[in-house]
């Protein structure tokens, strides 16, 4: 089974830069529609001029949400319905990240994070899933982290909101089964320059990443981990004692507690920017 694409229409978060915005160069020669969302429409204004100069036809609405916020949400899908505007596959790429002891993070940062990463994906998805069910067709492709399988001390409640996007994404999946949604989470790793000849084994393109995903995503595949070496290191994690696992994570630590680099960054190189939030957390 494979998520109607081709002549449909995409609705994609933080498309502005990064991942989210190779998937929008990539889908452009497909779809019939690109429905993209930010808190600033501006910063997808050259993007949208970029993708008519190449594809006059295609529709690319650019829409300003709140999507934190389910009147927000709620209006935007009534907006695009009155329009005609039905999404045929939804891209959740927007998150946050976050590097500092948890007990140092001030509150409203670890509530924006779990926002951005738990609130955001599922309150869109469970908007949009419903209708897709009643038609029989539709897809969801949620970009995540390769943090899901690692103990990150530094980046704690990132970890944690990436394991959560794993359990949710496999659980939606069987739930729709056969009902004609396909579900899909990409799980990338650290993000290079485009001349991958030069990058480090374990780093990718942007553009190379959003290949992979979208590729898997057309083949239906649960979970995809961009690039040759991040997909190894991802599947042998699992074999690995808890006790290695923690051993890792306090390598991490000292790393933290240095000042130097913790890994937390690199793991989050594949996330989209937090472009999403019409309003900026408040300090607790």
């Amino acid at each position: 089974m494979r998520p109607p694409i081709d002549h449909g229409t995409v609705l994609i978060t933080g498309a502005s830069e990064g991942i989210a915005q190779e998937l929008a160069r990539l889908l452009s020669r497909r779809v019939r529609t690109l429905v993209l969302v930010d808190r600033d429409v501006e910063r997808l204004k050259p993007l949208r001029e970029e993708l008519l100069s190449v594809y006059p036809t295609l529709g690319v609405i650019l829409e300003r949400c709140d999507v934190s916020e389910a009147r927000e949400v709620d209006a935007l899908l009534a907006s695009l319905e009155s329009h005609f505007v039905r999404v045929d596959v939804l891209v959740n790429t927007a998150a946050l990240g976050g590097q500092g002891l948890f007990a140092q993070v001030s509150w409203g940062g670890l509530e924006a994070l779990l926002r951005a990463n738990v609130w955001v994906p599922s309150l869109l998805t469970h908007r949009l899933v419903v209708p897709m069910l009643e038609r029989g067709r539709g897809g969801v492709l949620n970009i995540g982290s390769g943090a899901a399988q690692l103990i990150l001390p530094g980046a704690a409640m990132f970890a944690a909101t990436q394991r959560f996007l794993d359990g949710f994404t496999e659980s939606l999946r069987l739930e729709v089964e056969g009902r004609g949604v396909v579900v899909t989470r990409v799980a990338p790793g650290p993000l290079g320059d485009e001349d991958e000849a030069l990058a480090p084994f374990f780093q990718i393109s942007a553009r190379r990443c959003a290949r992979d995903a979208l590729a898997a995503f057309e083949r239906g595949e649960p979970l995809v981990y961009p690039g040759l070496g991040h997909r190894w290191v991802m599947r042998l994690l699992p074999l690995l004692p808890r006790a290695l696992k923690r051993s890792l994570g306090r390598r991490v630590l000292r790393g933290v507690k240095g000042g130097g680099p913790s890994g937390a960054g690199v793991l989050r190189a594949g996330l989209a920017s937090p472009v999403l939030l019409a309003r900026e957390p408040t300090p607790a």
